[in-house]
């Protein structure tokens, strides 16, 4: 297997993005994975990299990447170093590094044997649900989507609402991550940004919207998304799949750091869940 860890790509906003690839190469063409961390993640988060193995063992060309501005660095991509870059991200900008990294997958001839162009799959955990939902509806280089644990409105997110004129006038507003202790930034902008470009960003519109296949997993014992927002989602695509893992949280068992040598139960679920259906025969019309 090659794995390729912190891979450095241009994106559209001055920062980079740093991205991970994992497949066994063999010259077939393999379906392509994307994976987009959510809210406060990074890609290395967890049993993360234990799913880019199973991904690319079971066939698949993986990727997954840090956004550019979710905090991290090119130097130190775990964990929150550069807080002024989190401050200054928003929903925009993250679909904005997922079209950069689609176009860089499909622009690498030299990977051209191993990759299948017309076999592109977004997966999105948490926030990210959203965020490849929206770009698969723009996007018609992608065959199918599926959403992990995933939100159905961002206009109810923590980084969207809030006192407004509180957060106009001091020009940001913190929130505490619970792992690091950090009081993460949140500027004002994240707030306009969001008005500005409300109607891209109605996930109730893209899922509407969408014509090509789309999964939903989430688990029953999910706290931070409670498993009403997958019902949501399912609801406002009645030709969607929805698969509800009893008993699993917001991560599938997962935790950071993850010392274990195989994935958690719920997680193993999740991601044999989506292997399947990606491989079902059943494509974009």
């Amino acid at each position: 297997m090659i794995n390729k860890k912190n891979i450095v790509i241009e994106g559209k906003h001055e920062k980079p993005i740093l991205m991970d690839i994992a497949y066994v190469s063999n010259n077939i063409k393999k379906p392509i994975a994307i994976f987009c961390h959510g809210y406060k993640g990074f890609k290395d988060w967890g049993a993360w990299n234990l799913m880019a193995n199973t991904f690319a063992e079971a066939g698949f060309f993986f990727i997954k990447f840090n956004f550019s501005y979710n905090g991290g660095t090119v130097e130190q991509p775990i964990d929150f170093p550069d807080l002024e870059a989190f401050g200054n991200n928003n929903y925009t900008k993250e679909l904005d590094d997922l079209e950069s990294v689609i176009d860089w997958i499909c622009s690498h001839s030299e990977l051209k044997n191993d990759i299948d162009i017309s076999n592109i799959n977004l997966i999105g955990h948490s926030r990210a649900g959203g965020i490849v939902t929206i770009k698969a509806d723009e996007d018609s280089r992608i065959s199918k989507v599926i959403s992990l644990a995933g939100v159905c409105d961002f206009g109810k997110r923590t980084a969207t609402i809030g006192d407004l004129k509180s957060w106009k006038k001091e020009g940001v507003k913190y929130v505490l991550n619970g792992r690091t202790k950090q009081q993460m930034p949140h500027y004002y902008q994240f707030y306009e940004n969001f008005i500005a470009n409300e109607n891209r960003l109605t996930i109730k519109r893209a899922v509407s919207n969408l014509k090509i296949p789309y999964l939903i997993i989430h688990g029953n014992n999910d706290v931070n998304i409670l498993v009403d927002e997958a019902k949501q989602l399912h609801k406002w695509n009645p030709n969607s799949k929805l698969k509800i893992i009893e008993n699993a949280n917001h991560v599938f068992g997962a935790s950071h750091p993850w010392a274990e040598k195989n994935m958690p139960m719920h997680l193993i679920d999740a991601v044999n869940e989506t292997i399947r259906f990606i491989n079902n025969r059943i494509t974009k019309s």
